[in-house]
């Protein structure tokens, strides 16, 4: 029989509020890398060039200054793997992840974003918390925590649809085109795309989310999708929005798809967009 593994909560907050505070104020080496390529290699419009190049100077900014990248320092989103041999000891996972949002954005001066009600009288919570959370339970004994500062510039043209059982790939690329056309400018592109295929509308809305986290340049396992994913980014690019949605070849750096096995009478499909910031960091503990 396995031994269970005792972690203080502490440490989930602790690890929590370092990850916002490193993801706040830096992106990915991906990311980087493909915003430099994008303005040496890919981009033909000077204007689209001229904007990348400022895209590329506010992130220096902010990473050798440690100043938020962005003035929406986001929703803060987790995703944790919590192993079942895990025993969280001290206190409550939610509570652990919110402490460690809480401090992160005030010891930051990271702007809270959260409101109590969404509806009526919308009063900020002043912590930027509650977290949103997404929690699988995988075997071992570590907690893996991924967590993103999710901006609403992308998730305000995010969109679903569940397609029926006759339709296919080629609908799923029509609705990510449709989708990132319609947004326009809004997302602050170049983007990252996410896609989710398949299981249920909240499944395929948290693979797209997850999708959105992956490397630039990752594709998926099954052939047909990566081709898909390829496709998908070239007839997106051929849109024209550009960078900063001023025109230009580079609206999206990269387009991502996970599925999941589906009902017969439907297949959901989510697409979510993330702006050229991609802020995100992980760590196991």
């Amino acid at each position: 029989m396995a031994k269970v593994r005792e972690v203080e909560a502490s440490l989930v907050t602790e690890a929590v509020r370092g990850l916002f505070f490193k993801a706040n104020v830096s992106i990915g080496q991906d990311v980087y890398n493909a915003l430099v390529h994008a303005r040496d290699r890919l981009e033909e419009s000077p204007l689209g060039r001229s904007v990348l190049d400022q895209v590329l100077r506010n992130h220096d900014l902010a990473r050798d200054g440690h100043v938020p990248l962005c003035q929406d320092t986001g929703m803060a989103l987790v995703f944790i793997d919590l192993g079942q041999e895990v025993l969280l000891v001290g206190g409550g996972l939610a509570e652990a992840v919110d402490s460690g949002v809480e401090e992160a954005y005030r010891e930051g001066f990271f702007r809270k974003s959260i409101v109590t009600d969404p509806l009526f009288d919308r009063r900020n919570t002043g912590t930027n918390t509650p977290a949103v959370l997404h929690t699988r339970i995988i075997p071992g004994d570590r907690v893996g925590l991924l967590v993103a500062p999710r901006g609403f510039g992308g998730e305000n043209v995010s969109a679903l649809r569940v397609l029926s059982p006759g339709q296919g790939p080629r609908e799923v690329l029509e609705f990510v085109r449709d989708t990132v056309e319609a947004a326009g400018p809004e997302p602050c592109p170049p983007t990252l795309v996410g896609v989710g295929i398949g299981g249920t509308v909240e499944a395929a809305a948290i693979m797209a989310k997850r999708a959105t986290l992956y490397p630039v340049g990752r594709r998926n396992p099954d052939r047909r999708y990566a081709e898909l994913e390829l496709r998908t980014l070239e007839v997106v690019n051929a849109l024209g929005i550009g960078p900063a949605g001023l025109g230009g070849t580079v609206t999206c750096l990269d387009v991502h798809m996970d599925f999941a096995p589906a009902h017969v009478a439907g297949t959901p499909v989510v697409v979510n967009i993330c702006c050229h910031a991609a802020r995100h960091a992980a760590v196991t503990i």
